[in-house]
C-alpha cells in the first residue's frame, strides 16, 4: 500500500516530534496528523520503515498509575488502524496489521494482524480449501 502524501503540518510535525522530542521515527514512515504519539517519554517511540500510523490512533509509553516509562516498538512495514490504541511497553512485529479500534496490550507477532479490545490474533477466514 502506497501512503498518501505528506501535507505540511505532517511536516512540521514530524521535524519537531523527530528533532525536538528526540522520537525514533524512520523518514519513510506515514502518520497521520491526528494520531496521539505520547510526549510524556517520546524518547521511548521507534517507529520503523514503511508504517502507516492512521488517524486518531494512540501509540502510548508511559502508564502513570503504575509509574511504568516503557518502549514501544513499531517495526517495519507496519499498519495500525484508525483509533487503535498501543499500550506501552508492547512490539509490533514486521508486517503486522493492526485492525482499526484495537487495542493492543501484548505483543504482536511478525506477520500478523490483530483485531478487537482487547486485539487477538484475527482467524482466517478462509484457509484456501473449497467446501
Amino acid at each position: 500500500m502506497i501512503p498518501p502524501a505528506r501535507t505540511l503540518k505532517q511536516i512540521l510535525q514530524r521535524f519537531v516530534q523527530t528533532r525536538v522530542w528526540k522520537m525514533d521515527i524512520a523518514p519513510t514512515a506515514w502518520i497521520a496528523t491526528s494520531a496521539l504519539i505520547d510526549r510524556t517519554w517520546p524518547r521511548g517511540v521507534h517507529i520503523g520503515e514503511r508504517c502507516i500510523i492512521d488517524h486518531h490512533a494512540v501509540i502510548l509509553t508511559h502508564d502513570m498509575t503504575r509509574g511504568l516509562y516503557l518502549d514501544t516498538v513499531i517495526a517495519d512495514d507496519c499498519t495500525i488502524g484508525a483509533r487503535a490504541i498501543i499500550f506501552p511497553g508492547v512490539r509490533i512485529g514486521h508486517g503486522s496489521h493492526v485492525a482499526p479500534g484495537a487495542v493492543v496490550l501484548r505483543d504482536v507477532a511478525p506477520n500478523s494482524t490483530v483485531v478487537g479490545n482487547p486485539a487477538r490474533l484475527q482467524d482466517d477466514m478462509f484457509d484456501g480449501s473449497a467446501t
